[in-house]
């Protein structure tokens, strides 16, 4: 770590409100001061006028694959990625090979990511091998470093280990995070029940599955007054359900990705395999509501649910796992389709990309507030710039926004305190 002076930057702090043009003194891995015109001493002296200034990103949302398929992404290459799109701090899920389902696993994580270029935080499953038939001892998990609890990649189908999981896990300080998805109505499909499914001539999945997943889980929360977060909502009706939950009390909080905002259903005619995940790209309507739930405040936070794929599994459309990968262009993707057409303010943007997902997981991030880690980006908000799969830094490229212009790029990294990605190198 060096002592590194940010001068003349536009500083877009919604931990402490700043939207100004100011410095900012890194020291000693935390934000030293942050204010007009500081003086001190500095190994590192970055002139950003022109350049904004935000925390780093949290993504409350990845697959980093490892252990047991690092084929596809591992934590150190995960990382890399993070830290070129701007994101200080991912939470891995736990569907992984073995799950993240004891002690053991989640040690061998944070071993490994103890000097990577980003903060990993651990989600540890529910139930053993997300099969919903074996419930986790959550307590070990949370003592061995998990911060939240999910087990995504699949839903809990056992309500009653929802349930029980919902209500341990406050007592424990840790955030369950759901995947809503009924299996029993989603059956194998692979894109979007409805038309372009139709036209291509397979298996969709009915909105149906995703609000009847989310549905449950509200009713969760209210009967036990225990608070859930809702992953990747993609659908007009959820939203729905969770602005009239949140207006009746019910602790309920809730992500989008960028590619529910950006992109629909209409993505999938050219049968590329990487426009499929799961909850799958949606319609227009469903895509304007997902705006507007950012807009209103339904929609707490933004995260990329990046999910790494090998191009050999990624050939064949109707045969390829679900996934995309996002770390690397979800801030681009923020500024392009929300901040430019006047949806949101950059300080809105970073509101639901840092300082709230920081609030949710309970973490030390999100703010450049004196005193938290020196977690810093450095963003040009008005370079345009195409995106091209094969330059991205982990190791898939199986990338929705590929061949696309965006709007927005980050220049600087410092996680820590350290200078972990400076475009020019």
């Amino acid at each position: 770590m060096v002592k590194i002076l940010i001068k003349h930057a536009h500083i877009c702090d919604p931990g402490t409100n700043t939207d100004c043009i100011g410095d900012i003194f890194l020291a000693d891995g935390m934000i030293a001061d942050m204010g007009i015109d500081l003086d001190y001493e500095a190994e590192v002296t970055i002139h950003a006028s022109g350049l904004t200034a935000a925390p780093g990103l949290v993504d409350m949302h990845v697959h980093l694959r490892d252990p047991g398929q690092t084929a596809k992404e591992d934590i150190i290459s995960g990382c890399k990625a993070a830290v070129a799109g701007g994101v200080t701090s991912v939470l891995a899920m736990p569907n992984t090979v073995p799950a993240i389902d004891t002690a053991e696993t989640i040690e061998y994580i944070l071993n490994k990511a103890k000097n990577v270029d980003a903060h990993v935080y651990v989600s540890a499953a529910i139930t053993k091998g997300l099969q919903s038939d074996i419930a986790c001892d959550l307590k070990a998990l949370k003592k061995a470093g998990a911060v939240a609890i999910s087990d995504d990649g699949r839903p809990v189908v056992n309500t009653a280990f929802m349930a029980k999981a919902m209500q341990i896990a406050p007592q424990l300080g840790m955030t369950v995070v759901s995947h809503c998805e009924d299996l029993y109505l989603a059956q194998g499909g692979i894109m979007n029940q409805g038309k372009v499914s139709e036209q291509l001539g397979v298996r969709g999945i009915p909105i149906a599955a995703e609000d009847c997943g989310t549905a449950r889980e509200i009713a969760l929360a209210a009967a036990y007054h225990a608070p859930i977060h809702i992953c990747h909502v993609s659908t007009a009706t959820s939203i729905a359900l969770i602005r009239d939950a949140k207006a009746r009390g019910v602790a309920v909080t809730a992500e989008t990705a960028p590619h529910y905002f950006m992109l629909t259903e209409e993505a999938l005619l050219a049968r590329d395999a990487d426009y499929r995940m799961n909850p799958p790209l949606r319609t227009e309507s469903d895509r304007l509501a997902v705006i507007e739930g950012l807009k209103d405040g339904t929609l707490d936070a933004i995260a990329t649910d990046h999910a790494p794929h090998t191009p050999d599994e990624k050939a064949d459309f109707e045969k390829a796992p679900n996934g995309a990968i996002g770390m690397e262009t979800s801030l681009a993707a923020g500024i392009t389709g929300l901040v430019k057409p006047g949806y949101c303010t950059m300080l809105q943007l970073i509101e639901k990309m840092s300082t709230k997902p920081a609030q949710l997981l309970g973490i030390s991030a999100g703010t450049l507030k004196k005193g938290s880690p020196a977690d810093v980006i450095l963003i040009d908000e008005n370079e345009t710039w195409k995106v091209d799969a094969d330059k991205l830094h982990g190791k898939s490229k199986n990338c929705v926004f590929k061949n696309m212009t965006l709007t927005g790029k980050v220049k600087y990294t410092v996680c820590g305190g350290k200078i972990v990605f400076n475009e020019l190198d």
